[in-house]
């Protein structure tokens, strides 16, 4: 997604100065992998969620070479080595390699019908695996677990979902929204157990349980590891450029090398590094411009979350815990499965975490980016962007 997005950039501010190529190992246009889920649960196809048509590339005369894997980066002779095949040269470099799927170290996660849920080939394999209409455990209660689950259980699984923390999405609720998300995703016929933490992985010749540190122990026919993400390194470790927990990048997304970017999940900007869509698409906004010859800088981001999560739709941004000296104003309708938490610091919002009704998510979100002092709408921004609209005399 990181490439699409910086190629269809380039071609808005530098169309003609660079021969571009795309190079990928997966063996497919590029997609939106935000809804490999809607996939999964039969909501779309497979085609459906390419980023453009292959038309869109030949028309803006990008090169694609799909199902390549690249081996290494000679930094010196500004080369790439591709697997069973020619070496591709290179002036500008762009990594955008995303990152890699975690496997707890388990007893047992080698075992056949361990399987984890990151791209499409994932996807075809867990389609295949949900049509049998067996029992699946996933592992891990953020993003990628829910959507991993929620597509499961929609094809026909029965799913048991463990989290090892007190709450679904620890990282972009608070508390009661969470609680709120677990009820709703329980309607959803997915068993949800917290505090659960995965001991080991038992049977012969393939899974059979799953055991848990309390000593439980539940049958399954697979287990689906979504625990986690680690940006993908390898590359760019083995070529000698700065790596952290990510590629180590500056204000103009070039790392260690001249002349060698990287962006989205496999990067590292001021210690930080973002597992989202939106920072991948900003950091691509600047880096374009930065090729292109202009003066750009790329300053970090806001984090938010915007999504539909097991068909719940869930927004979180800035300190929607609430940092000390804030305040937050909460409304929570159980019945109607609607969470609203605004969070106010120094007269401006900070803070926000909304589900169930989430129209106004991205007004919210500007708020929060741009600082806007809101004394004038304090009482009305509760109720939503057309509720906080000036009144006509």
């Amino acid at each position: 997604m990181a490439a699409a997005k910086l190629a269809e950039e380039l071609s808005q501010t530098a169309l003609g100065r660079y021969a571009i190529a795309v190079i990928g190992e997966e063996p497919r246009l590029a997609y939106n992998r935000v809804l490999l889920s809607s996939v999964l649960a039969g909501e779309a196809a497979s085609h459906e969620i390419e980023l453009k048509p292959a038309t869109w590339w030949r028309e803006r005369g990008v090169t694609l070479k799909y199902g390549a894997r690249v081996t290494a980066i000679d930094v010196g002779r500004r080369e790439l080595q591709i697997e069973n095949d020619e070496n591709v040269a290179f002036s500008r470099l762009v990594l955008a390699t995303g990152s890699l799927p975690l496997r707890l170290p388990v007893p047992g996660a080698d075992l056949p019908g361990v399987h984890t849920f990151r791209d499409s080939r994932d996807t075809d394999v867990l389609l295949a695996l949900a049509a049998k209409k067996g029992r699946v455990v996933v592992v891990g209660g953020g993003l990628l677990g829910l959507e991993a689950a929620y597509g499961l259980a929609r094809a026909g699984a029965r799913v048991t979902l463990l989290h090892l923390m007190d709450r679904l999405m620890e990282r972009q609720l608070d508390a009661p929204a969470a609680a709120l998300l677990k009820s709703l995703v329980a309607r959803k016929g997915i068993e949800v157990l917290l505090n659960a933490s995965t001991a080991a992985i038992h049977g012969d010749g393939r899974v059979e349980e799953v055991e848990l540190a309390d000593g439980r122990r539940l049958a399954t026919d697979a287990v689906i590891f979504a625990a986690g993400i680690r940006p993908n390194v390898a590359l760019a470790k083995e070529a000698g450029l700065a790596v952290n927990r990510g590629i180590v990048v500056d204000d103009v997304m070039q790392t260690s090398a001249p002349g060698i970017f990287a962006l989205g999940e496999c990067a590292e900007h001021r210690g930080t590094c973002y597992g989202l869509v939106e920072p991948a698409y900003e950091q691509a906004r600047v880096l374009a411009r930065h090729l292109a010859g202009r003066k750009a800088a790329y300053q970090g981001s806001v984090v938010s979350t915007n999504l539909k999560v097991s068909g719940v739709s869930v927004f979180s941004a800035g300190d929607f815990m609430g940092a000390e000296g804030s305040e937050a104003m909460v409304l929570n309708d159980a019945r109607r499965g609607t969470y609203k938490k605004l969070v106010i610091a120094d007269g401006r919002l900070t803070g926000a975490v909304l589900i169930g009704e989430t129209q106004d998510a991205l007004w919210y979100r500007d708020m929060i980016r741009n600082r806007e002092p809101i004394a004038s709408i304090r009482t009305a921004m509760m109720f939503g962007r057309a509720g906080a609209r000036p009144q006509a005399a």
